[in-house]
């Protein structure tokens, strides 16, 4: 795993994780009123729930965080 200009660049061995982890991210930068921000809170919380069970670079947990708190309003 790369990080490259603040973007996690994962490798290519699981598609999955990859297009969840930007689905997520994609729904974070779109949140517009505290209602929105709430249910991307509880997304990362699912992201991590389904993806802490098969295991996965700690990385991502900490970049989803870190663009949650970034867009607390």
């Amino acid at each position: 795993m790369l990080i490259n200009h603040n973007k996690v660049v994962m490798p290519r061995n699981n598609q999955s994780l990859e297009n969840s982890y930007n689905k997520t991210i994609l729904v974070i930068e779109s949140c517009k009123t505290e209602n929105q921000l709430e249910g991307a809170s509880r997304m990362v919380k699912n992201f991590k729930n389904l993806y802490g069970s098969v295991g996965y670079p700690r990385v991502l947990s900490y970049s989803l965080d870190r663009e949650l708190k970034r867009k607390e309003l």
